[in-house]
Order: structure tokens, then C-alpha cells, then sequence
């Protein structure tokens, strides 16, 4: 673990091969994240500033994000499933939420969203099966690449199936738009309007980050836009402007804002933070 200030963010801690995934989890006051390769879900501790594992051997997860009850939802490469983590005294125990789409298996989930009637919206794309490190070999069983929604019933539905490696989703405040991040090389996000709030139609191209790939996104109450880059984190405003960047030493892999205007990155090996109103325009 290091406390260091580096390009103008925090380093809190660095003990990953490639972290992902970070959800700040207020009960706790701790970002919870996963180190992929590594097979770790780790815990990052904000009272003490300590870095645990909270699960070992995790099958691979990747993407999560608070569910109204405080559990976590997230993505198993390894299951190639959706699950539920629930903690508990002795750390925490998880549950299959769905593994299929009719007979198919599904890839390896990757990144999930939750909308206000409680459907998982949630990218599928296929690192789990074809990079060694993030999962277990095997096939792409539905022959493709898409998003899906969960509805509240249990009922598994493609919702977006025009993107080539769909990867971070989020939600503009009012979720009449889902923007999903396309990390095949033409490196861009997309954003598509929410019909009936089950839909994605009208897709189109909404911003590309100059260097590397989006892969976590995140949209704040007003509206913008945070996304993930080789360089750092890019800001776009709601009409796809850039308006913001903060550089970080690493590949940003992901980001999540927490308490008190934090926002937390994860980068490669470690999690940092800054603050959203140190964001230069």
C-alpha cells in the first residue's frame, strides 16, 4: 500500500496486475474492486486507508454496482454469469442471478447498470473466453456480442446489438439515454434513447477518446459524461463537448464517484482519487 500524490491525483494503493470494477459502497466506506487476473476481489478501506482481499479465487469478476438493498451486483467472467454479493460477518457470499440467454451461455459479462424499476442492464462482450488471464477459455455460444436487460421477473432480453466489444454502460440522471462504450478499435461511446424504459433505439456516436479505448463510464447528476482512457479520464457534456481531463500515471480501466466529491480510478496496478471540483477544463 502508498499514499503518494502523482500528475495531481492520489495513489491509495497498488497491488494489482489489473484492477476494474470499482463500486465505493458507503455503509462501508470502502471501494470495492477486482484485480482480474489475479482472480482477487479487493476492498480498499477509506477510514484506514488499508487494502484487503475480500474474496480469493473470485472466478474472474469484473464490472459492479450498489443495488438498492446495498448488496452488489456484478459480472463473473469466470461464471459467465450476473451475480449478487451480499456481505457478511466473515467477508461475503454471492448468488447466480442469471448464465443464460434462452439455451445459450452467455460470454462473460463485463459491466452492469441498474435502472429504477430494478432491470440489470448489463455488456457481454467476450474477454473472459478469449484472453486467458480474465477467464476460462470457451465459445461464444449465441455467436455475438450484446447488451442485455434483467428485468425484475427474471426475464433476459438483447437490448443493444450493434456494437462490436460493447464494455462500460451508464445511464444519463433521467435514464432516457443508456450510453455504452464500444471498445473495439474505433474506440468510441455510443449513446441510445431509452423507449418505455426496456428499449435502446437510435443508436449514434456520442464522443471518441484520444487515447486507447473507453472501457468504464460514468455520467454525474449533471448530465456529463466521465469515461476511461489510456492517458487518464475524459469529461464530455451532454452533448458530447470535451469539457474536462485528468491524467493519471496508468491505463484507466475504470472510474466511480464516492463521498465528499471523490472520484476513484481504477489504473492498471492501483486505485487513485481526485476530487470533481479539481477537474480543469
Amino acid at each position: 500500500m502508498t499514499d503518494a500524490w502523482v500528475n495531481g491525483v492520489e495513489r491509495l494503493a497498488t497491488a494489482a496486475r489489473w484492477l476494474e470494477g470499482p463500486c465505493w459502497v458507503p455503509a462501508r466506506r470502502s471501494v470495492v474492486m477486482s484485480d482480474i487476473p489475479g482472480n482477487r476481489v479487493l476492498e480498499w478501506h477509506a477510514e484506514t486507508g488499508e487494502l484487503t482481499v475480500l474474496e480469493d479465487r473470485c472466478e474472474f469478476t469484473n464490472g459492479r454496482t450498489l443495488a438498492a438493498d446495498g448488496s452488489l451486483l456484478e459480472c463473473s467472467h469466470g461464471r459467465r454469469a450476473v451475480q449478487r454479493r451480499q456481505f457478511t460477518e466473515n467477508g461475503s457470499s454471492t448468488e447466480v442471478l442469471v448464465d443464460r440467454w434462452h439455451d445459450h451461455r452467455l460470454n462473460s459479462p463485463n459491466d452492469l447498470v441498474v435502472s429504477r424499476d430494478g432491470a440489470i442492464w448489463f455488456s457481454d462482450p467476450s474477454y473472459g473466453i478469449d484472453l486467458p488471464d480474465e477467464g476460462h477459455p470457451g465459445e461464444r455460444e449465441y455467436g455475438d456480442r450484446w447488451v442485455f436487460r434483467l428485468d425484475p421477473t427474471g426475464r433476459l432480453s438483447p437490448v443493444v446489438t450493434d456494437i462490436v466489444a460493447p464494455n462500460g454502460l451508464a445511464f444519463s440522471p433521467d435514464e432516457t439515454l443508456l450510453y455504452v462504450a464500444d471498445s473495439d478499435v474505433a474506440a468510441q461511446i455510443r449513446v441510445y434513447d431509452v423507449v418505455d424504459g426496456c428499449r435502446a433505439k437510435n443508436g449514434r456516436w456520442f464522443a471518441t477518446v484520444p487515447a486507447g479505448v473507453p472501457d468504464g463510464i460514468r455520467v454525474d447528476a449533471s448530465g456529463r459524461v466521465w469515461s476511461s482512457a489510456a492517458d487518464g479520464v475524459h469529461v464530455y457534456d451532454t452533448l458530447g463537448t470535451h469539457v474536462g481531463f485528468v491524467g493519471v500515471p496508468e491505463v484507466v480501466s475504470n472510474l466511480c464517484f464516492g463521498d465528499d466529491d471523490w472520484v476513484y480510478v481504477t489504473a492498471s496496478t492501483s486505485l487513485y482519487r481526485f476530487r470533481i471540483h479539481d477537474l480543469p477544463g
